[in-house]
């Protein structure tokens, strides 16, 4: 059986969907199983052991040229990626109308997709044969093994600590990970400021007090990770730290998902970031907003959110603007007692000095 997964991004959706792709490959080790991803998002799955082919897109440019009529080269290179192999299934985890445009164009016989309730972009179910309905207030890693279930109809795990997060990573991003952590004598908490929405970031300068917090009750090093174009953020929590004990580092991907496995804590919003650091099983404490944490959270009970539940415009929020913007309105307090209780959770840290937050 040649199967075809398409989830082009974001990082977040593709560590959401990598437990499907394992439970897929348990159950059909002789199957040969593709992934079509964008470009952009494709690093944390390259080398996959589980992958027979990675088809690197650009869904802008293939969307461009089909309906503009203009220069087809780049599209039609696309096209025959698409079409190398006779997929007997794709599987759009995606639920857009250019990921579902993505699996019609494969060829493949047959296309699975979401019922239209679990769907981003309704129309998108016009494009696939088949879709399956999906149980609201499930967790969207839950969603992607219940698309391989009906789809496939395989097996798949029920229990959090049996979901599989495969991403091959080699010396390189081992080096890179030891270099981060260098003089923090392996005690160190991860600060991840960014969120691609505006909506998704808590304050900058509470993070920097929160890594002067974390210094004095725990001696623990702060990390603070950005990725492209949030260097002024990680560099404005710094300048709001004033322990010395915080630095801001820009690693790879999987770099960073290296760096995760061993933190004391890791501490950020609904960003691809803080996905991956679930994958790593580090101890998480989740700061979320517009977003909700039962559907795009951690799965396992130990973790943590500090989320906002005495505001009553959350519900299917989304927003990536806001006048109000007061659900990232958190206390340092708060977060601190949520990390505090977080690490005993984990047996990671005792706190060696109480201090007043001010």
């Amino acid at each position: 059986m040649r199967i075809l997964i398409v989830k082009l991004g974001s990082i977040g959706d593709i560590v959401h969907t990598l437990p499907a792709l394992a439970a897929m490959r348990r159950a059909l080790p002789e199957a040969e199983v593709s992934w079509v991803v964008e470009r952009g998002s494709s690093e944390i799955l390259k080398d996959n052991p589980l992958l027979d082919r990675l088809i690197e897109v650009d869904t802008k440019a293939l969307r461009r040229g089909l309906m503009s009529g203009e220069t087809l080269r780049a599209p039609r290179q696309q096209l025959r990626l698409l079409r190398a192999s006779a997929f007997d299934l794709a599987l759009d985890f995606q639920g857009l109308l250019k990921s579902s445009l993505a699996a019609r164009l494969s060829r493949a016989r047959r296309v699975f997709g979401f019922a239209r309730n679990a769907l981003r972009e309704p129309a998108s179910r016009f494009l696939v044969h088949q879709t399956v309905p999906i149980p609201t207030g499930l967790h969207v890693i839950r969603k992607n093994l219940a698309l391989v279930e009906s789809a496939l109809g395989i097996s798949v795990p029920d229990d959090p600590n049996d979901f599989e997060f495969p991403i091959a990573v080699n010396q390189t991003h081992k080096t890179e990970a030891a270099e981060a952590v260098r003089g923090t004598e392996g005690r160190y908490a991860i600060l991840n400021p960014g969120g691609g929405w505006p909506t998704k970031l808590w304050s900058a300068d509470k993070f920097g007090a929160l890594a002067d917090q974390l210094w004095h009750r725990f001696r623990l090093h702060s990390l603070v990770t950005y990725g492209p174009g949030e260097a002024g953020l990680a560099k404005q929590v710094l300048s709001a730290s004033s322990s010395g004990k915080a630095r801001a580092l820009c690693l790879s991907l999987k770099g960073f998902f290296e760096l995760t496995k061993d933190a004391a804590v890791y501490i950020g919003g609904d960003t691809g970031p803080t996905h991956l650091a679930l994958a790593a099983r580090a101890p998480v404490v989740g700061l979320f907003g517009p977003t909700e944490w039962w559907r795009n959270g951690s799965p396992y009970p130990d973790d943590i959110c500090v989320e906002r539940t005495d505001i009553d415009c959350r519900v299917d929020c989304h927003r990536r603007s806001c006048s109000k913007w007061i659900c990232m309105d958190i206390d340092v307090e708060r977060l601190l007692h949520a990390v505090t209780d977080r690490l005993a959770r984990a047996n990671r840290l005792a706190p060696v000095e109480l201090v007043t937050i001010g």
